[in-house]
């Protein structure tokens, strides 16, 4: 098994595979090189045969499905200075997902699976109106009743308060207001797209955990472009995923490598606004998962839009330049040179400013899992394109979808 070659500094850097489930942050300003990293740790958990999963926020990831054209001179220089022998352009295994199914296949779940507490985020709902909306779920539940899609979820609501005096002694104050103020919600929700994606069949998450013909990981990308414009609903979605993943998976302990790796691209957005419960969830999620098997990466532009009980656990970073222009922007740059291990040759606080596009502070966790001091990397490049594809290319590539007839 061979490790993860991401780039050369003093030495060559590479990530061990069997610490890839110990999570990891790729951070850096705008136009810094972030996605190329993250491409380039993407096809090296698939050339080991392990399933990648990642949002395409601005579409130009969907080039991971091609291979990249000839190197030019200044590609071919930064080969040769890598010292990577092996280099050729490369087409990655790529099946296309779309929660509004027109760039993938359709993401479905149900309202049941979701559950209460991911609803009531969603909704922007207040403790009292989260509270209605765990008595509508316990109501369906005790009756046996499966809530798929939103007019379910309705009519449960309309049932909760049209027996609102018998319910609320059983279950606790069911109050009118609190009811019209979910079921606005759910209108808002259904004028937002949200509708589309509760219905069947809904997703089987096996189906992300694939490998090709020749035993490369499937990458699994989500097409995001629409599904950002909605934060919210972006952050919670992934977060239904990381969790769902977290409730079905067996307990696997340290493997030799992760069962499947998750990149979650503008991670500030999962924790903004977001109540301290559902904070504690995440960061329960987080550290937990990786007994699971499942390695999670967090993309950022800085390094504190992750909370530090979050940040704590991430053993494998690559920073790139940050620029510090303002005093949050300083403080930034001084609170991301204190998170990582002291290299003696240079100062990470002077460093982390004057990094070019394509380099990068990097230190990931080598044997007896001892982080790496940091090294001033050059980031090897991908072998797939780097940027858009066209319709047709698309096409293509879902006419190839092994998971196709299915959804």
């Amino acid at each position: 098994m061979s490790d993860i070659l991401l780039g050369k500094g003093e030495h060559p850097v590479y990530l061990l595979p069997k610490y890839g489930n110990r999570h990891g942050l790729v951070a850096g300003a705008t136009g810094t090189g972030k996605s190329v990293s993250l491409m380039v740790l993407a096809e090296g958990f698939s050339r080991l045969g392990v399933p990648v999963f990642l949002a395409d926020v601005k579409g130009d990831l969907a080039g991971m499905s091609q291979a990249a054209g000839a190197p030019g001179d200044k590609l071919k220089a930064r080969i040769d200075t890598i010292g990577i022998a092996d280099w050729s352009p490369q087409a990655n295994p790529v099946v296309f997902w779309d929660l509004y199914g027109k760039k993938g296949h359709p993401v479905r779940s149900t309202i049941s699976e979701m559950g209460p507490t991911l609803l009531g985020r969603l909704l922007e709902l207040n403790d009292t109106q989260e509270g209605v909306m765990q008595i509508a779920f316990k109501v369906a539940d005790d009756n046996g009743l499966l809530l798929l899609d939103l007019a379910d979820l309705r009519a449960m609501l309309s049932h909760v308060s049209a027996n609102a005096k018998e319910i609320s002694a059983k279950y606790g104050l069911v109050s009118p207001q609190s009811v019209g103020a979910i079921q606005r919600g759910l209108l808002k929700l259904e004028q937002d797209g949200a509708g589309d994606f509760y219905a069947e069949p809904a997703l089987d998450l096996a189906d992300f955990m694939r490998q090709d013909m020749n035993g490369r990981g499937v990458i699994n990308i989500l097409s995001a472009e629409n599904l950002i414009l909605k934060p919210r609903i972006y952050a919670t979605f992934l977060l239904w995923m990381l969790s769902e993943l977290f409730e079905n998976l067996p307990e696997v302990g340290d493997l030799p490598q992760p069962k499947l790796v998750f990149f979650f691209d503008e991670a500030h957005l999962l924790f903004d606004d977001a109540p301290p419960a559902l904070r504690e969830r995440i960061e329960q999620v987080v550290r937990l998962i990786r007994s699971k098997g499942v390695g999670v990466y967090f993309i950022s532009q800085l390094p504190d839009d992750v909370p530090d009980q979050v940040l704590g656990q991430l053993g494998n970073r690559i920073q790139h330049a940050l620029r510090a222009f303002t005093p949050r922007d300083q403080k930034a740059v001084k609170t991301a040179a204190e998170t990582f291990p002291p290299n003696p040759r240079f100062k990470v606080v002077d460093v982390i400013t004057q990094l070019g596009v394509g380099e990068a502070l990097v230190t990931t966790l080598q044997e007896g899992g001892v982080p790496l001091p940091v090294e001033k990397t050059l980031m090897a490049p991908p072998r797939c394109r780097i940027g858009t594809i066209t319709d047709e290319e698309r096409a293509t590539v879902r006419s190839r979808s092994p998971v196709g007839a299915k959804y």
